[in-house]
């Protein structure tokens, strides 16, 4: 036959494929390639020929049929199509990691001296853990501070430069509520800030902030959280002071000292100190991790001149606007004083944090040590130029004139950072939704596709693909319940890239499976070109879905799916006459794919700001949320994601067995050393520590009735777990630490009856209470009703006094039907928590008054037979973070049977309960 002897004229290797009268109508259209598919100048869907020739209805049988086009193209290597894939994403891992070692890029132009910075981080830390209260906050590092501030002002004076310099040392008394698990309420009082006003000689209308705490958690040096920032603020401000040029406004350089306490000192600056009414705009140093490249994770509100000014003065950018908005949309339990400085002060700012390694974030590790001195000079650098641009603009004069808009912004590989007004990116999305949109009407709209075939298997493949999602996701969620059912959880909590191998695995070959079986039993096994085309259309087309839905809801991140979108189509466009002509040539399959190395190069750098920030968090968000969803989730949404555009070589190759095989092996191996307990989760190594999260008490708690007497009273050491494996690899070093030890939570009892220093009793109700001796503080709290009447309006107004250590925790819980009207604290609205209790948090500094407090209660009509009785219980704890009341011999001993692997963070309290 003449279609025989056409075949045999070519020299390509063949296919081999039914014969013609088992083909169906719908396969006998040849496409016009895949990007890295074969060697086809077929007709297909983007193809230049008609693709009407080969569908002759009337004179089929009069005219010579033409050998099908996807015949004589030889099969896409599954080899080949596997290794690429991967070397093309290992190859752009590389460079993300390449780029985020990059901490310097140049020759530092010696403004900011990271060497003298250093300096003031190590003496800082020398003092050891700073909580609010302590001599080492509020006398060690506050005379510190102080010192080199003299020293700088000394100078100044000595030059007879163009600057002055006021100090000014704050102790705010004050109280607010923010939205936290429903409600939360912090009160200070006489808590530190140590404010520096940098100005010219003849004053300044218009001040810039720059915010950093030097306050600690308990039992953590807090080097990079917050004692670095503080240290490249000194250097900072040494650097603008000396500058001969002067500013034409002025800089406030804020070292406040109760951050840790739920924000305070930042509110006590912004609502309270005079100088709070000149600040335009803010710069905050944070941390959630230890060195590295500090972060803008966000801005705003709005007032995007503060995004171009960063962009065009930070010398070493680094910022996402997906970070932003990530984190404003209350995913990442975490807050700064960002959030103060917004909300009570009504100013923007920009908001940078050090996010690399959180694992060690709030633990004794985080020491001076671990970061490095080209990560200060970085730092230093960017916050210094920024600031300098800042103090010299116009815009900080009247930032009201510049107020409205967002800006996208994000950076390519801390090279160069790209800003756009949102409003120019909302019209860049819509022109790239509708460029993808016109591309794919053409396609539907060529002769061979008469009748909608093409939009009907588009969509079907788009179905495909949706449902290969689903599938997909569901599978490796039943991987991960039967790895927490094993009791294996956390495992990758220290080898990180098993949890890829394990459910990266399962996921890419769960897809590759569902795509196979589609390709061998709904497409008849043929391996026709256009079902890969077809299949990079669908990935366009649920990109640019995406896109269209992100921009209508207003969120910058959209640029995301346009990067994902813009670029392949281009590059498909832009290779169309190399194809025409010769066909998917080596040449038009390495262009094709560096049409895609910038998205998905930006793509995995977002990916692994998503895992260098959720992986930590999963080590200290409680006992409740199954961490191998989480993870699994992310590893899978990462892998459906990155495989958009390579999809379709699953319907080039002429067999995916091998890549199968692969996979399975790979799973299989992995999950058999998980449940073998090869991985273990945590590690004491001095260069990578991944210290499991324990909080330790020694605590009495005391229990009185509606008559005041005492109903009941014990004492021991109270163990909370902070991660999802609880106990389980404690217990064999501590049996005592086992399930019948477990507390129960007394619901009658506010706040379970015990003291919980922070209200997160949601997140970790796996707890363990020892027997032990009574505590003895010598400072004990006194706690006293001072007045109890009954208002005109049907309230019953309570007043209270109380004196004790630094750190106090406030629990009130109305009895059935009764609620709190209004109180002393913050706007005078009491904000209860999810489940209708009533926690405020209490801290104060040096010399502090006793604090006295009232709230008003509406009595419940009448007492439900099984709850307490009286109308509210009132119960306080006491936290004793530092000093010689911090530790008792029975919690040494505890502490000393831990793992080196752990982190006890331990203290001594105290819990006290009245019903009234």
């Amino acid at each position: 036959m003449e279609s025989d002897t056409a075949i045999r004229r070519v020299k390509a290797p063949l296919l081999s494929s039914p014969p013609p009268s088992r083909v169906r109508p719908t396969q006998r259209h040849a496409g016009s390639g895949d990007p890295c598919g074969g060697n086809g100048n077929g007709n297909g869907y983007g193809g230049g020929g008609d693709p009407g020739r080969q569908m002759n209805n009337d004179d089929n049988d009069n005219k010579k049929k033409k050998p099908e086009v996807s015949a004589l193209l030889p099969p896409l290597r599954e080899e080949l199509a596997a290794s690429s894939v991967c070397v093309f994403l290992l190859a752009l891992w590389a460079l993300v990691h390449l780029s985020l070692q990059q901490l310097v890029v140049g020759r530092s132009t010696g403004e900011f001296n990271a060497v003298r910075a250093r300096r003031h981080l190590e003496r800082i830390t020398s003092v050891g853990p700073r909580p609010v209260g302590s001599q080492e906050n509020e006398v060690l590092t506050v005379g510190y501070l102080l010192a080199q501030i003299k020293h700088i002002e000394a100078e100044v004076a000595a030059m007879g430069g163009p600057h002055r310099l006021s100090v000014d040392v704050q102790r705010p008394t004050g109280s607010f509520s923010i939205d936290f698990l429903g409600g939360f309420t912090s009160f200070y009082d006489r808590v530190t800030n140590v404010a520096v006003k940098l100005e010219p000689k003849a004053g300044a209308s218009h001040l810039m902030l720059a915010n950093c705490h030097f306050d600690t958690v308990a039992n953590s040096p807090g080097a990079s959280d917050d004692a670095v920032s503080c240290a490249v603020m000194l250097e900072v401000l040494h650097s603008l002071a000396n500058l001969s040029t002067p500013l034409r406004h002025g800089v406030v350089f804020l070292f406040n000292g109760a951050e840790e306490n739920i924000l305070q000192a930042s509110h006590g600056f912004i609502t309270q100190h005079p100088w709070a009414k000149q600040v335009r705009a803010f710069i905050n140093l944070e941390a959630a991790g230890v060195g590295g490249k500090e972060v803008v994770f966000q801005t705003g509100p709005e007032n995007p001149w503060l995004v171009q000014a960063y962009v065009h003065a930070a010398k070493h950018p680094f910022a996402s606007v997906v970070g932003q908005e990530v984190f404003q949309s209350g995913i990442i339990p975490s807050d700064t004083d960002f959030r103060i400085y917004r909300d009570f002060g009504n100013i923007p700012g920009i908001d940078l944090a050090f996010i690399e390694n959180g694992f060690i974030y709030h633990t004794k590790y985080d020491t001076p040590d671990r970061i490095l001195t080209d990560s200060i000079q970085r730092a230093g650098d960017n916050i210094l130029a920024v600031l300098k641009h800042l103090v010299m603009s116009d815009e900080l004069a009247d930032s009201s004139e510049y107020r409205h808009g967002n800006m996208v912004f994000f950076d390519l590989l801390g090279v160069v950072v790209v800003a756009y007004p949102a409003r120019v990116g909302t019209i860049l999305n819509y022109v790239v939704a509708a460029a993808t949109f016109f591309y794919l009407a053409k396609k539907a709209s060529r002769p061979g596709n008469s009748g909608g075939r093409y939009v009907r298997e588009l969509a079907c493949a788009v179905g495909m693909t949706v449902l290969s999602w689903l599938v997909t996701l569901l599978s490796v969620l039943i991987v991960a319940l039967l790895v927490t059912l094993l009791g294996r959880s956390m495992f990758w909590y220290n080898h990180f890239y098993a949890s890829v191998c394990l459910y990266g695995a399962a996921a890419t070959g769960k897809m590759v499976l569902i795509h196979t079986l589609a390709k061998n039993l709904y497409y008849g096994g043929v391996r026709l070109v256009e079902r890969a085309e077809l299949y990079f259309d669908v990935s366009l087309l649920l990109w640019c879905c995406s896109l269209v839905l992100l921009t209508q809801q207003g969120l910058c991140s959209a640029y995301v799916p346009m990067l994902m979108v813009a670029f392949p189509l281009a590059a498909k466009i832009l290779l169309t006459s190399e194809f025409k002509h010769r066909g998917a040539s080596g040449k038009y399959c390495v262009l094709y794919l560096l049409g895609l190395a910038l998205p998905y190069v930006h793509f995995l750098f977002l990916i692994w700001v998503v895992f260098e920030i959720f992986t930590p968090i999963l080590g200290r968000s409680g006992t409740e949320i199954p961490p191998e969803v989480v993870l699994a989730t992310l590893v899978t949404l990462a892998t459906i994601f990155l495989s958009s555009f390579f999809l379709h070589f699953i319907y080039l190759v002429r067999s995916t067995r091998r890549v199968l095989s692969g996979l399975g092996s790979l799973f299989a191996v992995v999950f058999l050393l998980m449940s073998a307990g090869v991985f273990f989760p945590y590690s004491s190594s001095p260069d990578s520590p991944r210290p499991k999260r324990v909080f330790v008490q020694h605590t009495t708690r005391t229990f009185h009735d509606l008559t005041g007497a005492v109903e009941s009273r014990d004492s021991g050491l109270w163990v909370n777990s902070f991660d999802y494996t609880a106990m389980q690899y404690v217990t064999p070093l501590i049996p005592e630490l086992n399930d019948s030890a477990r507390t129960v939570c007394r619901e009658d009892r506010p706040f379970c009856g015990y003291p919980w220093f922070l209200p997160v009793k949601f997140l970790s109700k796996k707890n363990w209470y020892l027997p032990a001796a009574e505590v003895s503080p010598s400072l004990p709290m006194e706690f006293t009703l001072v007045s109890k009447e009954e208002t005109a309006w049907g309230t019953v107004k309570m007043t209270f006094s109380v004196r004790g250590p630094s750190h106090m925790s406030l629990y009130l819980l109305p009895h059935q039907g009764g609620r709190l009207s209004s109180w002393s604290f913050g706007d005078g609205t009491p904000p209860f928590d999810l489940s209708g209790e009533y926690f405020v948090f209490y801290s104060h500094g040096l010399d502090a008054p006793a604090w006295s407090f009232w709230f008003e209660i509406q009595p419940p009509k009448e007492r439900e037979p099984s709850g307490p009785e009286g109308m509210v219980s009132v119960a306080i704890s006491s936290h004793y973070f530092f000093g010689a009341d911090q530790r008792t011999p029975e919690l040494d001993a505890l502490l000393q049977r831990f793992p080196a692997w752990a982190f006890p963070s331990s203290w001594v309290s105290t819990y006290t309960m009245y019903r009234y």
